[in-house]
């Protein structure tokens, strides 16, 4: 799944375009390498989110096209 997308549907950013700038902008990195938001991301994957002056690391512990709102935090676990 792309990164953009996974940051979605895992709700960590709102909007599938908000997380797509911020990938373009070096803010996104998979494995501490900065993500374009094309890059795919699998199971096992280490994602670190820079939203300004705080930094937020989460393993991806699942991968699902659709889940509901309560589901989506089980998809990652805070590092």
């Amino acid at each position: 799944m792309r990164i953009d997308k996974y940051l979605k549907v895992s709700r960590l950013i709102k909007r599938r375009t908000v997380a797509n700038e911020m990938c373009e902008q070096g803010r996104v990195k998979i494995n501490d390498k900065t993500a374009k938001p094309g890059s795919e991301v699998k199971v096992g994957d280490l994602i670190e989110i820079q939203f300004g002056n705080s930094t937020t690391k989460v393993e991806i512990l699942s991968i699902s096209e659709h889940v509901s709102k309560a589901e989506s935090k089980e998809m990652y676990i805070l590092k």
